[in-house]
């Protein structure tokens, strides 16, 4: 984990180098940079700057070649507007994130796409009930079961007492 002091100090070389390319770099082989973030170390001695160009491989090629050619304009200028007694060297590299985040979203698209098939081939119906968990069983909501629960107990209850009087009957003689 870095410093908050390192990070200002990487934060304030993004700005300077930024606004060093749009305004003072005249380089015709720089392409439309954009600088998308420094890493200084923890004792300031190098900074790496990632950077992104909107172009195909020849506009990134020459734009890696302009910003080695203009490595030491940049450097003075980070001196002078940091004003520290250490001024790191920097090093440029090509940041390939945004690449790889575009390569990603195609892949998730793909799925999505796919998923979407699958899902059409499949229908609507399903395999097995809508809902097939068990709910809890709420009183009174079924009243055709409480009436036949009803009819059986009053069944055994007038079977009961029959059953009572032969064994009253067996007994006294």
């Amino acid at each position: 984990m870095t410093s908050p002091r390192v990070r200002k100090i990487a934060d304030r070389i993004q700005v300077i180098v930024a606004e060093m390319l749009e305004r003072r770099i005249k380089d015709p082989r720089l392409g439309f940079v954009t600088i998308t973030d420094v890493r200084l170390t923890g004792d300031g001695q190098q900074a790496s700057i990632f950077y992104t160009v909107l172009g195909g491989e020849e506009e990134m090629a020459g734009t890696a070649v302009a910003l080695e050619s203009a490595k030491g304009i940049l450097r003075s200028e980070v001196a002078k507007q940091l004003g520290t007694r250490i001024v790191p060297t920097l090093s440029f590299f090509h940041d390939a994130l945004p690449d790889e985040a575009r390569a990603l979203e195609e892949v998730l698209a793909r799925a999505k796409a796919q998923d979407d098939a699958v899902a059409a081939a499949r229908g609507s119906a399903y395999a097995g009930e809508e809902d097939p968990y068990k709910k809890p069983r709420v009183i009174g909501e079924d009243d055709e079961d409480d009436e036949d629960d009803g009819d059986e107990g009053d069944e055994e209850l007038d079977e009961a007492p029959a059953e009572d009087d032969a064994a009253e009957d067996d007994g006294p003689r």
